[in-house]
């Protein structure tokens, strides 16, 4: 038993040993080709990337090493610090990527929109003197950073996506890359991680407000509409359609208020970000809706004479919110950027209900043309009357 102790012992003494220097090799005793040597290291939370750095007090300066792992020559990557915030807006970026001939290519961006570029311009600080390596499947870049007056302590982003022409696309929106953001302090050392907790929960949230989206906007109401314009036709179906169609359509309502609001509230944690089309488009769904909601309590009775205008409103609103509820949930597709699974999906879903539309459309016409042809029951009767009163007069 005593051996098997010592056995045990020597194994996890192993294990720690492994991962000490793993992490040695990782950051501190890392060895640059270029021989630079730096007094303070930190392995940054996420993406497996890297800051090595060497802080001059005299000058307010930093020397910089950022490493960033796991990538190849058809990525960009990014490093920045972000002087007046904490996350992408506002974050004064350090970029490199291989061009088309082969070579690390570093310069400096500003970011003031999150639908960036990452194009080429000067930064709100100097940068004296910056390059690039890429080399095992790694890019680092070196750059000397004049640090912003008054502070030490400042967020810092990294970040990596893919190119696309020799230009930068959007990153993608894992938790990993939402969360690669955190407080350093390069005159003490002293880092905060907070930046993954927060990515992540900001990603979950943005998952709830697309499934409530999808959900609602996008599925309930189209089946409400073709409960109204399909179901109505069967004469056994009535009013049970017109119950169906509104138990869609509030459904539909209650649950979209739902990812209304969860997108405010994305909008409001992250300025900037959801001021695109998506939020406009999103905004105005909100209000056609709230209308469409309204008219329902301001609905004529079928005699009315105002009925008709009523139906008229009623329609164009209708399928309104429709069409722009399908275009905005593909716009926060790109967005979102999930898997691709899930937006196949929602395609397969809309093939279904187009397929079931125009079935039911085809049918729906047969229906009403067959009804057309055929005579009502007032003529029937005043035909019966007329024959049996020539008869009869004949007699």
């Amino acid at each position: 038993m005593g051996m098997l102790h010592k056995t045990a012992l020597l194994s996890c003494f192993s294990i720690i040993c492994l991962f000490a220097t793993s992490y040695a090799q990782s950051c501190s005793d890392y060895t640059f080709t270029n021989n630079n040597l730096y007094t303070a290291c930190n392995s940054l939370p996420a993406l497996s990337s890297f800051l090595h750095w060497n802080y001059h007090q005299s000058n307010h300066t930093v020397d910089i090493a950022y490493r960033h792992t796991g990538v190849t020559t058809s990525n960009w990557v990014v490093w920045s610090l972000n002087p007046g915030g904490r996350g992408m807006i506002g974050a004064q970026c350090l970029v490199a990527f291989v061009n088309s001939s082969g070579v690390p290519h570093p310069y400096t961006s500003p970011i003031s929109g999150y639908d960036t570029r990452l194009q080429e311009g000067p930064l709100s600080f100097r940068v004296p003197s910056m390059a690039a390596e890429f080399r095992n499947n790694q890019m680092i870049i070196y750059a000397t950073v004049e640090l912003p007056p008054g502070s030490t302590s400042f967020t810092n982003v990294w970040q990596h996506g893919d190119l696309s022409g020799g230009v930068p696309r959007q990153h993608p929106s894992t938790p990993d890359h939402l969360g690669s953001f955190a407080t350093i302090d390069f005159a003490s050392g002293r880092t905060s991680d907070t930046g993954a907790a927060s990515g992540g929960s900001r990603q979950r949230r943005r998952n709830v407000h697309g499934v409530l989206n999808v959900v609602s906007w996008g599925i309930l109401m189209p089946l409400g509409a073709m409960a109204a314009r399909y179901l109505k036709v069967f004469k056994a179906a009535n009013p049970a359609w017109f119950y169906l169609h509104v138990a869609c359509q509030v459904s539909a309502y209650g649950v979209g208020v739902g990812g209304w609001a969860t997108g405010l509230k994305l909008g409001s944690d992250s300025p900037g970000v959801e001021q695109t089309t998506h939020r406009n488009i999103g905004i105005s769904l909100f209000a056609l809706a709230t209308l469409q909601v309204f008219a329902l309590l301001l609905r004529p009775k079928p005699e009315h004479k105002y009925r008709f205008y009523w139906n008229i409103y009623h329609h164009l609103i209708g399928y309104t919110v429709i069409v722009l509820s399908i275009v905005n949930i593909f716009e926060g597709f790109d967005i979102l950027d999930p898997e691709k699974k899930w937006k196949r999906a929602y395609i397969g879903v809309l093939i279904a209900l187009g397929v079931n539309a125009v079935l039911l459309e085809s049918f729906t016409w047969y229906v009403v043309l067959k009804r057309k042809g055929e005579p009502s029951e007032s003529d029937k009767h005043t035909h019966t009357g007329t024959t049996n009163g020539v008869n009869g007069y004949g007699a």
